[in-house]
């Protein structure tokens, strides 16, 4: 759940950042509803071929995203990762930096400028 509108920024950059992510379906607050003229008021959504759901709420709560709920996301490549890693820092608060914690010999988790929170983790290869 978005605030102020920014569901629809946030899923342009999840678009343009992840492969196989597309908009799934969306419905758009109108005039006179509570929401805000054409910000989201649901929208169905894939990233990385994974199915989520968002909104832009029209109320103002005292609460935002959380880092104990975030999207957890693996790479066949650590460039990819690290790409992915820089673009979604962008504006955002790195929680764990990029590096081998003993259970990933690469991962890295962040909250993107949205406050979405992300773990990314290099594949491990002895797994497949």
């Amino acid at each position: 759940m978005f605030q102020d509108g920014g569901a629809q920024a946030a899923l342009d950059l999840y678009f343009d950042t992840f492969p196989d992510s597309r908009m799934v379906r969306v419905e758009r607050w109108t005039q006179g509803e509570p929401g805000s003229a054409g910000t989201i008021k649901v929208a169905v959504f894939t990233i990385c071929g994974r199915e989520f759901m968002c909104s832009d709420s029209p109320i103002k709560h005292g609460f935002s995203f959380t880092p104990s709920s975030s999207i957890f996301v693996e790479f066949d490549s650590a460039a990819e990762l690290d790409r992915v890693f820089g673009v979604l820092l962008d504006g955002g608060q790195v929680l764990m930096p990029l590096d081998d914690y003993g259970f990933s010999e690469r991962f890295g988790w962040l909250n993107d400028r949205f406050g979405v929170s992300w773990q990314l983790n290099l594949a491990d290869e002895r797994r497949t």
